[in-house]
């Protein structure tokens, strides 16, 4: 490996630096003797498992002593098996049955597929059965499976929330009588909208088992994260202590490589300093050199559009050099492809008839793919436990693997350029969650009444708001009170399925197809909100090797047409937004400004798309712009603000440009949230205005992206000081010297007026101010 990284490096056409060559040394794996049935022993010793690692082992007995357990260990250490033998053993003893949810249906065929072949060589009289339960089967396939009852269902949220919690009296009672497993994987992927939609729904699922008697433990497996065990006790619903966290992977891997990789800089005139090269530009580069070296290649990138694109150009690449066969096969991967598709990347990279992918994170979870020789991350993913999650996808065994992460130019990117200490060896970020989105539990009441009736005690699974939620709901209607013998009792009585009526991965479940207009086919479908910033009249869009303009969007009818296009460029959007203060819910004082509260409050974010850019793909130059008519979007959510002080206003108005000094330094600060919290920056957003009505001052916002908000900016109001200590200081270790900043720094790619005004020298004065810090010392 140490010879092709010099290859790398030798190879003309590159001026990148390599900041950083970091080995990962790999490790023996540590093993310790666990007691199985020796029908399953010999199961696993046809497997080539003769011994379990430690981690494995102490996971699995804790299972056995009825705990609870969050196994937080990287990529490929061998999670699977810490449930795959309690749930086989309760299944061989006494039938006790398992219950294995998923976010993504890949997932569930992986386990299908090896649980299934461990189900045939244990043999009928093993007592174990296992079957999927997901929208991939037709009704006479889910009524096999009702009437098969196996002992382990793999499913996901979906499948949970709208098949088998409702039915959970008349069709799956037999289950949850015998439910004493659940499994969550990839249980850091419960977050946002998404992961407040599973905490409710899992705590839906405890109060089915409790009407059956049932009290499963929890096996929840995790990436890396800051705080493991308190995520999973906010996911589940369950008490922290009630948890043993398994943490020490102990399994066999081999030596892994990174290079932390930065594109050169060069002078531009019109950004009035030093730019830094396209971190794209150079990861294509790097990905044709090491497919062509015969290493099979996966790049992470962040878009879906993105993926597409340069697989598309890496192809055309590989074909000018000669390498057409190669060049076939690369390939984009990304959620919005069908089931089919994906299955057939999966399988291609399993066998090696795919050579190269750019994929979004759709491919960062356990799927099954094999292993890799070299995993490419075109521009920092965001948090630490996502690289490491992707960079998990390299490396066959023991054998040596490559892992580059060429630097963008954002402030996260290039700090950690900087600093690559504190990128191998920083703590993991936190993941966050809010069970007690007001937007969110309503509806999850609702389906609670109709799955089984509701009493007065149920607040201890939807929070201190139910009473009064329940009598909101009793007084339209929608919830019938019963006084029994037991107490007081509510059911549902709203009409219709109240579990059909709302989307667990979003609070809008309106969704746009994409068709192309020379045949009818539906290529894509997007969220509503994706297809306005996306799939707008005049917006390029990428799929699968081929351009297209949308040339028309009918939102009444929910499809944008589409033609294909030899447009060598791409588009973004600008708008403009509004924010409405509904209520403050806390406030404090900066300790060195009393006389400046920051308020945590509920808001209303309204933002409106004006136009869009069109940007030439290889010089990143704005081409022209051109205009939309679309609907205004509404966002009611949590946000934290505060307000710029007169005396400190007055010196940055003498000093330069007041209102790009409070946009600088919110987007400063909006760039800094995932060093400590699991989430992207464009999970939040921000406003800074020179007058706000509610505030009568100029004030600035940070608002989570998400109705309801889900814990971010909460998590931010609590640390607000260090947050803006730590903008300043980023602001003055960027060397740009550009009053506007750079991407490094101030700039946003996630900006709708365009990163117009900035003023970078203010921002960090006012931080400073704030806080009382000298930011360059």
């Amino acid at each position: 490996m140490d010879e092709t990284i010099e290859w790398l490096r030798g190879r003309s056409y590159y001026a990148g630096q390599v900041e950083a060559h970091e080995t990962l040394a790999g490790r023996n794996g540590t093993f310790r003797d666990v007691d199985l049935d020796p029908r399953l022993e010999s199961a696993f010793e046809d497997r080539g498992i003769e011994r379990l690692y430690s981690h494995q082992a102490e996971a699995i007995e804790a299972v056995r002593d009825g705990e609870n357990v969050v196994l937080a260990t990287p990529t490929a250490s061998g999670k699977s098996l810490a449930y795959t033998v309690p749930a086989v053993e309760r299944a061989m003893d006494h039938g006790g049955r398992t219950l294995y949810v998923a976010p993504q249906n890949a997932l569930i065929n992986d386990q299908e597929e090896t649980l299934s072949e461990l189900e045939r060589d244990l043999g009928f009289g093993s007592r174990v059965s296992v079957a999927q339960y997901t929208g991939r089967l037709d009704k006479a396939e889910k009524r096999a499976v009702r009437d098969r009852q196996p002992t382990v269902v793999l499913t996901n949220p979906e499948m949970l929330h709208y098949a088998l919690l409702p039915y959970s009296y008349r069709l799956w009672d037999w289950f949850f009588k015998g439910l004493e497993t659940v499994v969550l994987d990839e249980v850091h992927e419960y977050r946002g909208v998404f992961g407040s939609h599973v905490s409710l729904l899992l705590r839906r699922l405890r109060r089915v088992c409790e009407r059956y008697d049932a009290d499963p433990e929890f096996v929840c497996c995790s990436a890396t994260i800051g705080n493991p065990v308190e995520h999973a006790a906010s996911v589940t619903g369950c008490t922290e202590s009630s948890f043993r966290l398994v943490s020490d992977d102990q399994s066999e891997t081999g030596d892994t490589h990174w290079l932390l990789w930065n594109p050169p800089e060069y002078e531009d005139p019109e950004a009035g300093g030093a730019r830094r090269r396209s971190n794209h530009s150079e990861a294509k580069q790097l990905f044709a050199d090491l497919v062509s070296k015969g290493y099979q290649t996966l790049t992470f990138t962040r878009a879906r559009q993105a993926a597409e694109r340069y697989a598309m150009e890496s192809a055309d690449r590989l074909r000018e050099r000669g390498q057409k066969d190669l060049a076939n096969e690369v390939t984009a991967y990304q959620a919005s492809l069908g089931d089919d598709r994906r299955g057939e990347i999966e399988d291609g990279l399993h066998d090696g008839s795919v050579s190269g992918v750019w994929s979004t994170n759709a491919l960062e979870l356990g799927v099954d793919i094999g292993g890799l020789d070299a995993v490419l991350l075109d521009g920092y993913p965001g948090t630490r436990m996502a690289a490491f999650q992707q960079a998990g996808r390299a490396g066959r065994g023991d054998d040596a693997s490559l892992v580059v992460m060429v630097a963008g130019e954002d402030q996260l990117d290039q700090y950690l350029m900087g600093n690559p200490d504190d990128f191998f060896a920083g703590n993991p970020e936190r993941a966050v969650v809010n069970p007690e989105n007001d937007q969110l539990v309503p509806d999850h009441v609702r389906s609670a009444a109709q799955e089984t009736w509701l009493k007065p005690d149920d607040d201890r699974f939807f929070g201190e708001e139910f009473p009064d939620l329940v009598a909101d709901l009793e007084s339209a209607g929608e919830l019938e009170r019963r006084d029994t013998a037991e107490g007081v009792r509510w059911t549902y009585d709203g009409g219709g399925s109240p579990q059909h009526e709302m989307s667990l991965r979003s609070i809008d479940d309106r969704e746009v197809n994409l068709v192309d207009r020379r045949n009818g086919e539906t290529i894509a479908t997007l969220a509503f909100d994706d297809a306005l910033k996306d799939a707008h009249p005049g917006a390029i869009y990428y799929h699968q090797g081929q351009a297209y303009e949308v040339v028309d969007l009918d939102l009444g009818k929910e499809i944008a047409e589409l033609s294909p296009t030899w447009a060598d460029y791409y588009t973004k959007v600008l708008h403009e937004k509004t924010i409405t203060v509904e209520e403050d819910l806390r406030e404090k004082e900066l300790l060195v400004r009393p006389d400046v509260p920051v308020r945590f409050a509920e808001v209303t974010m309204r933002k409106q798309i004006t136009g869009f850019e069109r940007i030439d793909r290889a010089s990143g130059e704005t081409l022209g712009e051109g205009t939309v008519d679309l609907p205004e979007t509404t966002l009611t959510t949590k946000a934290l603000y505060f307000t710029v002080p007169n005396d400190v206003e007055q010196t940055m108005r003498e000093d330069g440009d007041f209102n790009g000094g409070i946009h600088a330094a919110e987007h400063g600060m909006i760039s800094l949230f995932p060093l400590e919290l699991l989430c992207d920056r464009g999970d939040i957003g921000g406003l800074s205005t020179p007058m706000h009505p509610h505030t009568g001052k100029s004030t600035i916002f940070i608002y989570d992206g998400y109705p309801g908000g889900v814990g971010l900016t909460r998590e931010g109001y609590e640390s607000v000081e260090d947050l803006m200590m730590q903008t300043a200081r980023m602001i003055a270790a960027c060397d740009c010297g550009a009053v506007g900043g750079c991407p490094a720094c101030v700039q946003s790619p996630h900006c709708g007026n365009a990163n117009d005004p900035l003023d970078k020298v203010q921002a960090q004065y006012l931080l400073e101010q704030l806080t009382g810090i000298d930011a360059e010392e």
